[in-house]
């Protein structure tokens, strides 16, 4: 047995198609100074020939609308990246090195810049680099990909990692899973196995050495379990357990159109966390109301320039067109200076969580933060969008960003050009200074959202990605609990509402505790919607209030655990297993 993260739910038992790339070790290798010319001509023809066979790739995908064009189309811009074959180049020219052996020096201080970068997303980046660089290796060797396209049986596919190549090779009829010894929730592979629709464990380290084609594989995505060669009792277990999950996801498919209203008919909104637009079917499927959370992050990823509006324009046109005629909340960037932008020039720093990210870059780089307000509110016209700032720690900060706010809508005035002239604006909650100061900035807003994630960890003092002190990562904390009453209350007080987009919104552990303390909307990973909903549609809110009153009255992390697991477990044991 081996345990890795689940990063697409499910259970598959089957075959093991075990997927070899030969290892590219590359070793030091010199030349003369007379041969330089020639080296550089024979890497520029590999980085031509690696075009080439990412254009044949983009063109099996050509009319669909899935990331992987995407990531299709971020390698092909990574191999056109004057950069990355500039300082190949260089290199080749400067050491008289063979053209191998200067990418590999290039390929791996891009990956070392990358490693650095703060969040998790971000580093799982270094793949992506990984895989142009080995694109362009493979053709200097002279190596021919192993092919997934001719497949005679269903199987589960195992791989170190795969690049987009790869999964575009995979017949979709027969790949019914995949796993590898690397990855992360934010990782290409994981985003591939949302988009294909099927189970997927990654990070499961040691596993691709341990497995041969046709291996019998339990593949457990939710779990994020995969077990070898199982005995005939384990396959038994698993077997019923794969009738079991069948059951409960079409069970819970019948609540899709349902809405979100407790057993006394109150209504709350539950809406879907998004990063790629591909994920909107996703949410839809799952009867999103709304995108309660678009990251925008990813247009500023893997370049070496700034997006411009018409990027920005496009992609939220696309969003408010494709939700409509629900809402979509548009979080304005939340980058750090040593994560991308190197464009901007902008000085690695010590502490980058707490440093110039965020609200703060914008206010810092004042033409960065304008190009995408403009674009969002051009975008206005096509549907409902909110605009929404993080990590605002106060009012002056607030009135600042604003203020450039009405600088955009008074240039657009200007220039003719249309906007939703109220369109809502709102922060995310989730510095410590906003949160005790939410009553000032109630009156400020027209909606609060919650971001647990960095609100917790500010409050407790800890790094949830430090192994050493991500036990103290409490969410059942008496102050955070505390804490997100007082600013549920601040909203409501000022009439506006208020909403959760933090990881706790999308756990059905806490949703009986939130739906008492009063949050209006709840905004989580799609995959999570309908399990938040049938806690919400199960209960009363009278009942709701009772348990976040007798929940407020612990004083212990653990009593409130305890106390939340009973319940949970007398009222839903399947939703936390």
């Amino acid at each position: 047995m081996f345990k890795g993260i689940g990063v697409a739910p499910g259970i598959v038992i089957g075959r093991a198609f075990r997927l070899d790339h030969p290892e590219l070790e590359i070793n030091p290798s010199w030349i003369r100074n007379s041969e330089v010319e020639e080296e550089t001509d024979r890497f520029r023809k590999a980085v031509e020939r690696a075009k080439a066979d990412l254009e044949e790739v983009k063109k099996k995908l050509e009319g669909q609308d899935n990331e992987q064009a995407k990531i299709i189309e971020v390698h092909l811009m990574l191999l056109e990246d004057s950069t990355l074959v500039g300082e190949t180049v260089n290199y080749i020219k400067k050491y008289k090195v063979s053209a191998e052996w200067a990418l590999k020096q290039v390929i791996d201080r891009f990956k070392a810049n990358l490693a650095n970068a703060e969040t998790e997303y971000l580093r799982e980046r270094q793949m992506d680099i990984t895989h142009v660089g080995n694109s362009i290796l493979r053709n200097l060797i002279g190596y021919e990909e192993n092919p997934l396209d001719n497949l005679k049986e269903d199987v589960i596919v195992v791989a170190y990692d795969l690049s987009p190549s790869d999964t575009v090779q995979m017949s979709k009829e027969r790949v019914i899973g995949f796993v590898t010894d690397v990855g992360s929730k934010t990782s290409h592979s994981a985003i591939m196995a949302h988009s294909l629709g099927i189970p997927a464990v990654v990070g499961v380290a040691g596993l691709y050495a341990s497995v041969d084609t046709g291996d019998l594989l339990i593949v457990d995505g939710t779990e994020g379990i995969v077990i070898v060669n199982p005995s005939s009792d384990v396959l038994e277990v698993y077997l019923e357990k794969q009738r079991q999950y069948d059951y409960e996801i079409n069970e819970l498919l019948r609540l899709k159109d349902l809405p979100a209203l407790t057993l006394d008919v109150q209504k709350v909104s539950l809406l879907a966390n998004v990063e790629l637009l591909k994920e909107i079917d996703l949410a839809l499927k799952y009867g999103a109301e709304g995108i309660g959370l678009y990251r925008t992050e990813f247009l500023y990823l893997n370049r070496h320039d700034l997006p411009s509006e018409e990027e920005h324009f496009q992609v939220y046109k696309t969003l408010a067109e494709r939700i409509a005629p629900n809402p979509a909340t548009i979080r304005t960037i939340d980058l750090g200076g040593e994560k991308v932008l190197s464009p901007l020039d902008i000085a690695g720093e010590k502490n980058p969580v707490l440093g110039l990210r965020a609200i703060r870059l914008c206010l810092t780089h004042k033409d960065l933060f304008k190009t995408q307000l403009r674009a969002i509110l051009r975008a206005s016209q096509y549907g409902k969008l909110q605009i929404m700032y993080p990590m605002i720690s106060g009012v002056d900060e607030l009135k600042k960003a604003n203020a450039i706010l009405d600088e955009v809508k008074e240039e657009l005035d200007q220039e003719g050009i249309p906007y939703d002239k109220n369109i809502p604006v709102g922060i995310m909650v989730e510095v410590p200074s906003a949160a005790i100061i939410a009553d000032f900035l109630a009156k400020e807003v027209d909606f609060f959202s919650i971001g647990t994630n960095d609100l917790i960890q500010y409050c407790l003092a800890i790094d949830r990605e430090n192994e050493k002190v991500a036990y103290l990562y409490e969410p059942y904390h008496p102050s955070i609990l505390r804490l997100l009453a007082h600013i549920i209350k601040a909203g409501h007080e000022e009439n506006i509402p208020v909403s959760m987009c933090g990881e706790m919104a999308g756990d059905p552990k806490y949703t009986i505790i939130l739906l008492g303390l009063g949050l209006d909307s709840f905004s989580m990973n799609a995959d999570s919607l309908l399990k938040v909903k049938k806690v919400i549609r199960s209960v009363t809110l009278s009942q709701a209030e009772k348990v976040a009153k007798e929940v407020l009255s612990f004083t212990t992390s653990s009593e409130i655990q305890q106390y939340l697991n009973e319940w949970m477990m007398k009222h839903f044991p399947d939703l936390i297993r």
